[in-house]
């Protein structure tokens, strides 16, 4: 069954403002004879009559009035649903979905990237939640997450790709009680007949080993650098760990030292599917490169 449509409802709420068909047909952009159509075909859909015409004036009917408020109502909503569309393109609404390891929080960069973007961007609604590294690239390829936070080096399919956006480097965490714990700097040598405790991204451990040109002795995987740094605490496991962890965890037991030589690399990456089309994940990437290019300026 045929109804009415945007069109006619442009038409009639246009003649209901002017109450003169020249003047709105001239507003509309269209031939006065033409909105009369349009407004005869209204008048037949919806079965009642909307104006009363004469040569000298239009009048809207009762009919007419009360449809007016309702199509006042419907064009509003058709506004307010066009401009959260256009919003939406641009990649100011939206829903993100942000995953983490756990030591990529203690940098910083993830707090102060998502808490910046939520300002800029308050209709985006960006979720955050704690993943194990070896799960970021699987879940980023199902979409179950759309950017992750990760410590490289780590290998990407090639459909994710990534980026640095906090650069840091690693030091030695070791009991306060073991003999190095007397040294401002250790060499990776002095490490050889240690055991170390090993984090989610191992990579530290091994380069610090290859430099002291030895085999690490693994001990514990506990996971997270809180729980590597509580093995160290516990006493005989030493730990290469970022220095922010340095600066922002403190537990019993526990020492940093610097590590002697060419500082080795700790870093944090952002990491999104190549080909993201969500125009609010797009838009959070944009901002974390930003970020991390204002930072890397200073």
């Amino acid at each position: 069954m045929p109804q009415v449509e945007i069109r006619h409802i442009r038409c009639f709420v246009c003649v209901a403002k002017h109450l003169h068909f020249s003047r709105a047909a001239e507003e509309l952009g269209i031939a006065a004879p033409s909105l009369t159509r349009q407004i005869q075909e209204a008048e037949r859909l919806l079965g009642v009559r909307l104006f009363l015409r004469t040569k000298r004036s239009v009048a809207l009917t009762a009919a007419g009035e009360a449809y007016l408020a309702e199509a006042l109502a419907a064009l509003e909503h058709l506004a307010r649903g066009e401009e959260r569309a256009e919003r939406a393109e641009r990649g100011e609404l939206g829903r993100v979905e942000i995953g983490y390891v756990a030591s990529a929080a203690y940098a910083g960069v993830l707090q102060n990237t998502v808490r910046g973007f939520r300002r800029e961007q308050a209709g985006v609604n960006v979720a955050i939640r704690e993943v194990a590294m070896d799960r970021i690239t699987a879940m980023l390829c199902d979409g179950a997450i759309d950017i992750a936070y990760v410590r490289p080096p780590m290998d990407y399919p090639e459909g994710i790709q990534a980026t640095t956006v906090y650069r840091d480097t690693f030091v030695l965490a070791l009991p306060a009680d073991c003999a190095l714990a007397a040294l401002d700097t250790v060499t990776p040598a002095q490490l050889r007949d240690r055991r170390f405790a090993l984090p989610e991204q191992d990579y530290g451990t091994f380069e610090v080993a290859r430099r002291g040109r030895f085999a690490p002795n693994p001990g514990p995987r506990p996971g997270t650098l809180a729980a590597v740094l509580a093995c160290v605490s516990l006493g005989g496991d030493v730990a290469v760990v970022p220095n922010t962890l340095a600066q922002c965890i403190t537990l019993p037991n526990v020492v940093y030292r610097a590590i002697a030589g060419k500082p080795i690399p700790s870093e944090v990456a952002i990491a999104w599917r190549r080909h993201e089309r969500a125009p609010a994940v797009r838009a959070f990437l944009r901002y974390a490169r930003k970020c991390a290019a204002s930072e890397d300026d200073r």
